[in-house]
């Protein structure tokens, strides 16, 4: 992925790949994760598809991109740490596949920018049809959150052990929050986003990377740009240990438990985390799917998941509400049993393989190139998939037994039913 910083500080990362038949890029404005701005960054980009001043409704924008051989644009809003981004995701058709005469790629991001930059207006704000419209969609999926149960305990946990963190707050906002936008305050947030916060660019495709580069400088050009700096991204800052209980309407228990750790995806164990990781909880050969899942049946569903830019694993689990106690004990065992050595190198094996054949379907395609890379740019990690194969396949026992003792249990949320 090789950089460049265009004028008015825009970063332009592009991935030449000439493999694929579609191209991909994004754009995507990096904002502070905060509570009041976490709703309207999340809403933004939903309401600038909704149409411009050329193409003011959604068939006008769909027969335009069916003329750019049914290329086409979603809303990509990302929370990575201490960021929050709000933009586009685009995919389209190599230009080299077009019939002769025609070009795709340049008319695309003309497209693209007269939906970032020339948004239907009145009175001085955004469409109030297309924003009320828009915040109903964007709650419906805040609440289909919450009937994922799952999904849901694993968000509280986060929120209360997270409470001194900006990560604890939840990408898309609050029901609450998204209600109290207006259009006119959307359009003023708008701004803001537009001329005061970084930008970066991906684009992967056939094209060459000074070509493209000159048509985003046309496009960014029309806006003026006063970027702020955002603040490095930063380990989790926690708070107190938290341990809650909640009751709902539900037949399975959902245990929910955090674990804290200085190793960052910036810090030079990451691989060594991520192994651990794998061995611990993460997969079908994870010493809590094998023995609190599989021998002791102790749960229908149970794994863990490592949030490499802040330092944080989480484990997850569904249960009877009258084995909650028994299983936490036997997760906290596991967890000894790694900081302790008790690691097979058939489990080591196991667990390394699990992490590479993930690496490895880094370049299956355009979107996955962008994800991994766009992800990486905005969390701080350096290290390419290849260079970070190597130090996955380095990891040892030792290193994974090191990196497991600078685990600590923190907090715990369950979810049980009303009455139990």
């Amino acid at each position: 992925m090789e950089p460049m910083v265009l004028p008015g500080g825009i970063q332009f990362y592009s991935y030449r790949d000439t493999r694929f038949k579609q191209g991909a890029l994004s754009i995507q404005f990096l904002c502070p994760m905060q509570k009041r701005e976490s709703a309207y960054n999340a809403l933004l980009p939903a309401v600038l598809l909704r149409g411009t001043e050329k193409h003011p409704d959604l068939r006008s924008i769909t027969l335009r991109l069916d003329d750019l051989y049914g290329a086409a644009v979603s809303a990509s809003v990302r929370r990575v740490g201490d960021y929050q981004t709000t933009g586009f995701y685009c995919n389209f058709m190599e230009d080299k596949f077009a019939l002769d005469g025609d070009e795709i790629l340049a008319p695309m991001l003309d497209f693209v920018f007269e939906l970032l930059l020339d948004p239907v207006l009145e009175d001085g704000g955004f469409s109030g049809d297309f924003v009320e419209s828009e915040k109903k969609n964007l709650i419906s999926t805040i609440e289909a959150e919450f009937n994922d149960k799952r999904v849901y305990a694993g968000s509280q946990l986060l929120k209360n052990m997270c409470k001194e963190d900006a990560f604890g707050l939840p990408r898309l906002g609050e029901t609450k929050d998204v209600e109290a936008i207006t259009a006119r305050a959307l359009y003023e947030h708008y701004r803001t986003v537009l001329e005061m916060y970084p930008v970066q660019v991906f684009y992967v495709g056939s094209a060459e990377p000074e070509g493209v580069a000159r048509l985003l400088e046309k496009q960014f050009g029309r806006i003026q740009r006063a970027p702020v700096s955002l603040p490095p991204q930063t380990a989790l800052r926690c708070g107190k240990e938290s341990h809650e209980t909640e009751e709902l309407d539900i037949a399975q228990a959902k245990l929910c438990m955090g674990f804290v750790t200085p190793i960052t995806n910036r810090t030079e164990d990451f691989a060594a985390m991520q192994v651990l990781n794998a061995v611990f909880g993460s997969g079908m050969t994870s010493k809590l799917f094998m023995n609190v899942r599989e021998r002791l049946s102790l749960c229908y569903s149970v794994g863990s998941m490592y949030y490499g830019s802040k330092g944080l694993v989480t484990v997850s689990a569904g249960v009877e509400e009258s084995d909650e106690e028994t299983a936490r004990r036997e997760i906290l065992a596991q967890l000894e049993a790694c900081k302790n050595g008790d690691i097979t190198e058939e489990e080591l094996a196991a667990a390394k393989e699990g992490v590479l054949s993930a690496l490895r379907t880094v370049h299956d395609s355009p979107g996955a190139i962008e994800g991994y890379y766009a992800t990486a740019a905005l969390s701080g990690l350096t290290r390419g998939p290849e260079a970070h194969a190597r130090a996955i396949r380095a990891v040892t026992v030792t290193d994974v037994t090191k990196v497991a003792n600078t685990l600590s249990y923190h907090s715990s949320f369950l979810l049980k039913g009303a009455g139990q």
